[in-house]
């Protein structure tokens, strides 16, 4: 049984006596016996995917710990002391990790353990915890192995109590992806298969984008809890291109309102070339996705949004937000790109004259400064790391998942997500939304932002395009990956069995059930037993310490509980617990007589009943 309820009483510190029930047997002159946490159960088999970690996890400072260590240090608690309901959770967690016969942490396996969970030690949020490790004189342990760092229990308390609350998190599996090597190990696969397409061929209307050898192939994972994951040529900088359209958008909206932005630029596909001479009925750009609309909001930006600063200010100002979506990750500027796409982009200014004509613009709009702002923004040079971290800022509702810094308001964002959907990838949009069925937006560069609401944000580069602009490995990345899981917008969670779940725990459905049905004894809630009775569930169902519900129900006194229970759902009675206690020992140690002798007259009544059987 899967000692949920009980890891989370400990780690939680919850005293409530009631809950304590549900796994501790208080009796006269008696310690609490110790407590066995069986990880196994929970997230083991991610852990010990050890051998499947990415090449970035190979490359970490610490090799991968084999599995003796997790089967000595997380499976094997039993052999540690008994932990009590005072103890905190850094004390929990150092006896967890303790190595086995001493009172020492080996600091290079407690590492790894997090770095499983998908957790970078660049993540800024554990800024304070390596800041620690230096303070401990510790932190030359990247030149000694990781079997020669070893701290003691008030050393470990204070290492870990700066990034507490983040730290609890990871090991205990509570990210949005809680099997993070399982989860990586299927998207590495996706990665080499995709290597294989040799299709496509690298733009060229400009040598800098010309010159990008087509082997280049990366692709980038940043979940909204920040689990990070990457492989291939993930490092290596780009310039943004079209994929900055959303994010310009997202910026536009902020500032000036969903109202005002789309009085100039409207949110419909336009079932046309991307970069076509043409408005739609009301005379304004089609969307922000296409060239068209995205010069529209430059335009908004540069003369609506602090009308008063200066062109290089307007820039900074942009920038900023840029840097603060990719959580301060590379982010850099490419003049050759700039002054290149300056002097070659005929079509775009064809098409900001064409909008002039029709009078699309706001007042005072400097239309040359204008494009040069949609150049500069253009210009902008990232990596699939830094592209990583901004897609999964769209997808946690525009707060950064490193840095925790709401950049853009949810409206915002949901507009975003709303014409990536249906506009993201120029002529393939619909066929994309179809068969895909997320919002994405890919760049002339060979990029793609990918993101997956409330879940992950993915960059795939790949400078090779199809005949629409695309990037041909990236759109087979993400046709393969939602054949694999359930991202797609219309997927069934429920009736689905072909596609995983990558959210869901290996053992949530059984564990969760005991813990529900456990927690409704110890409450009394009589309305939840019924429903559970009436869905189907086994109701003699027992914890690790072989605890049923009829166990919490009488220790607690709930007379109609443990009626239901014995006389509706037949809950053995004289079933024991790991201490050899009955309901009704419980009911009698607690001092709840009623419940006490309904027990012993239920099990006289039984023994006689049985008796005349025998006799027949």
């Amino acid at each position: 049984m899967l000692p949920i309820l009980g890891r989370f009483l400990l780690l939680n510190r919850i005293n409530n006596k009631m809950l304590r029930r549900c796994f501790f047997t208080i009796s006269s002159g008696m310690k609490y016996p110790k407590l066995q946490f069986h990880f196994q159960n929970m997230s083991t088999p991610s852990i010990l995917h050890a051998a499947n970690y990415s090449r970035e996890m190979h490359e970490a400072v610490y090799a991968p710990p084999d599995a003796e260590f997790y089967k000595s240090v997380l499976t094997e608690v039993d052999h540690s002391t008994s932990f009590d309901s005072e103890k905190t959770t850094e004390d929990v967690w150092f006896e967890i990790f303790r190595e086995e016969g001493s009172q020492l942490v080996n600091v290079g396996k407690f590492l790894a353990a997090l770095q499983v969970t998908g957790l970078r030690k660049n993540d800024p949020r554990l800024k304070e915890f390596y800041s620690t490790m230096r303070k401990l004189k510790i932190s030359d342990y990247e030149d000694r192995p990781s079997e020669a760092v070893l701290i003691d229990r008030n050393s470990f308390k204070s290492l870990i109590s700066t990034n507490l609350e983040l730290i609890s998190q990871a090991l205990r599996h509570n990210f949005v992806i809680p099997d993070f090597p399982g989860f990586t190990k299927r998207i590495e696969q996706i990665f080499w298969k995709c290597k294989d397409n040799i299709s496509g061929h690298v733009a060229s209307y400009i040598p800098q984008l010309a010159r990008m050898s087509p082997d280049y192939w990366g692709v980038s994972v940043c979940t909204v809890d920040g689990q990070r994951f990457s492989l291939g040529d993930t490092n290596i900088p780009f310039t943004i291109q079209s994929c900055s359209k959303p994010l310009s958008y997202g910026i536009a909206l902020d500032n000036l309102g969903q109202q005002t932005v789309h009085q100039y630029v409207g949110h419909e596909p336009s079932g046309r070339i991307f970069n076509e001479l043409i408005l739609d009925n009301y005379k304004k750009p089609h969307n922000p996705m296409i060239n068209a609309g995205a010069i529209l909001v430059c335009s908004l930006l540069k003369t609506l949004v602090k009308p008063d600063l200066t062109a290089a200010e307007k820039f900074d100002l942009t920038m900023d937000y840029y840097k603060r979506l990719a959580g301060g990750e590379h982010l850099g500027f490419n003049n050759a790109t700039f002054l290149s796409e300056r002097e070659a982009a005929h079509r775009n200014y064809a098409l900001a004259h064409y909008m002039r004509e029709h009078n699309c613009y706001p007042p005072k709009t400097n239309l040359q400064e204008c494009l040069d702002f949609y150049f500069q923004i253009c210009s902008l040079e990232v990596s699939c790391e830094s592209m990583s971290v901004i897609a999964a800022t769209l997808a946690n509702s525009g707060v950064c998942p490193t840095t925790e810094d709401p950049v853009l308001f949810p409206d915002s964002i949901h507009d975003v997500l709303s014409l990536m959907h249906s506009c993201g990838m120029y002529d393939y949009s619909g066929q994309f939304a179809f068969k895909v069925g997320l919002p994405a937006k890919s760049g002339v560069c060979g990029g793609m932002l990918i993101v997956i609401p409330n879940v992950m944000g993915i960059c795939t580069w790949s400078p090779p395009l199809d005949q629409l602009g695309n990037s041909c490995r990236g759109v087979q990345f993400c046709e393969e990956m939602v054949r694999v899981f359930n991202f797609h917008r219309f997927d069934n969670h429920k009736h689905n069995s072909n596609k995983k779940d990558p959210q869901r725990h290996k053992y949530e459905t059984h564990g969760l059930n005991i813990v529900n049905l456990l927690f409704t004894s110890a409450r009394g809630d009589y309305e939840a037993l019924c429903r559970y009775r009436l869905s189907g569930m086994n109701m003699a169902l027992a914890d690790y310490d072989g605890r049923t519900s009829l166990h919490l129900a009488a220790a607690e006194g709930h007379y109609d509980c443990v009626v239901f229970l014995v006389e509706q759902c037949g809950v053995p009675i004289n079933s024991k617990d790991r201490w050899g206690k009955t309901a009704l020992d419980e009911a009698i140690f607690s001092g709840h007589n009623k419940v006490a002798q309904f027990l012993e007259d239920w099990e006289k009544n039984s023994s006689a009943e049985s008796e005349v059987k025998e006799m027949q």
